[in-house]
């Protein structure tokens, strides 16, 4: 089955328009803000809901306030190929990270529909609540809620505004003791696929609208310390100095150099720096920065990190200064699923004549389903790569073979089961 170029205009064009509607649900009317379980999420939720309904589904909010809707497949009580993404934004925010996925997800299902078609699997779609993280400080909130893995302690976060999760949940109808109910059996699902704007230059870099990714890069974050000798900057002479910020810089230039050298597909990235005591004539004594490492695969990504932390040790040591580093945050490289890889790949060389396999750099809510089910990911062209920023933009032509692509792979898997 095949939607046609003619009427995968129209859905990209009901798709941009869509995504035009959602980006005007903000709390703010001068930027893109919608953050979980605040009253523009629930009127998101609200308008999303009523386009699945359009589109064939049996629509329902669950527990932790994710936006679902089935369409049956030929028997009734068929396992889902689920697809979808996130509705909550950054502050700030482009209208197409996380949206652009759940409306090309419903216009699959507006095909099948219209044209009266069932698959031996059923198509679920979904409307995550939180991925970002934006109000309470933890991510993947609506994907963690369907998996059943929500830790006790996460009704206890507060926003900035001091109201927990467990409040904010009541403020809008949920009951935070009720949590579990969004949890869903094993059996329920067969795969899971999630299309998404890339956070990258990599497709337009290729001039192609459509990549396949192959697996969501792992990172690790830490926060680092070089302790020397603050000192009057007239009086020390240069050979006698123990100055912390000369070994960072020295530190960082190196992190540059080495990652590149490793492996095109490992990054590292020093996003923060401070100096103390921080006057223009004092020889900086302490120098804390941050270190955030990503890639595609675990063991590269480890062997990585070790080497840049002891050449960290070894710059401090010939420069008689002291380094430490405490690791805050890790996270798994996810591997996308090898047969949801080869049916995403054959449905976009069918629309587009080739692919590009590339990994994401960015999380996703793949991540947290990957827990229990297969994952898959399509990546539409963005330009420049510029996301969680106004600045995203997609073209139409490229969503209308997005919505082609999506189609195809979903009515391939569905026939043969996702297997």
């Amino acid at each position: 089955m095949m939607m046609n170029a003619v009427e995968a205009q129209l859905a990209a064009e009901r798709v941009m328009a869509r995504c035009d509607a959602l980006a005007a649900i903000s709390e703010s009317p001068d930027n893109l803000t919608r953050v979980y379980l605040s009253p523009e999420h629930l009127r998101a939720n609200a308008q999303v809901g009523e386009w699945m309904a359009q589109a064939g589904m049996r629509v329902w909010q669950d527990a932790v306030g994710n936006i679902c809707g089935r369409y049956e497949g030929i028997n009734n009580g068929a396992p889902a190929l689920l697809l979808g993404s996130h509705l909550d934004t950054v502050r700030n925010a482009g209208r197409y990270d996380g949206m652009l996925g759940v409306l090309t997800a419903i216009e699959t299902v507006q095909w099948l529909h219209e044209n009266q078609q069932r698959l031996p699997l059923a198509i679920e779609v979904i409307g995550f609540g939180d991925e970002e993280g934006t109000r309470f400080g933890i991510t993947l909130l609506g994907s963690r809620g369907i998996t059943g893995q929500w830790p006790e302690s996460w009704v206890t976060y507060p926003d900035g505004n001091n109201i927990t999760v467990a409040q904010a949940m009541a403020d809008v109808g949920l009951d935070a003791g009720a949590i579990h109910r969004a949890a869903r059996d094993v059996s329920d699902i067969a795969a899971y696929l999630e299309l998404h704007i890339e956070q990258g230059p990599c497709l337009e870099q290729a001039e192609l609208a459509l990549g396949v990714v192959t697996a969501i890069n792992g990172a690790r974050r830490l926060n680092c310390r070089f302790t020397g000798e603050a000192g009057h900057a007239g009086t020390v002479p240069m050979t006698h100095r123990k100055d912390a910020l000369a070994a960072a810089a020295e530190w960082i230039v190196f992190i540059e150099a080495a990652t590149r050298e490793q492996d095109p597909q490992l990054v590292a990235t020093v996003g923060t720096l401070s100096c103390a005591p921080g006057a223009v004539n004092i020889i900086p004594g302490e120098v804390a920065l941050s270190l955030d490492v990503r890639g595609p695969q675990d063991l590269p990504l480890e062997r990585l990190l070790s080497s840049l932390l002891t050449q960290g040790e070894a710059i401090a040591l010939r420069r008689g200064l002291s380094f430490a580093e405490e690791e805050y945050y890790r996270i798994s490289a996810t591997a996308c699923n090898s047969a949801l890889q080869q049916a995403l790949g054959s449905a976009v060389e069918t629309v587009q004549g080739r692919t590009l396999v590339l990994p994401s750099g960015a999380g996703h809510d793949a991540i947290a389903i990957a827990e229990r089910w297969p994952v898959g990911m399509l990546f539409v062209r963005n330009a420049r790569g510029i996301s969680h920023n106004p600045a995203e933009a997609v073209m139409t032509g490229d969503v209308a073979l997005a919505v082609r692509a999506y189609l195809h792979a979903v009515c391939q898997l569905a026939q043969r089961g996702a297997s």
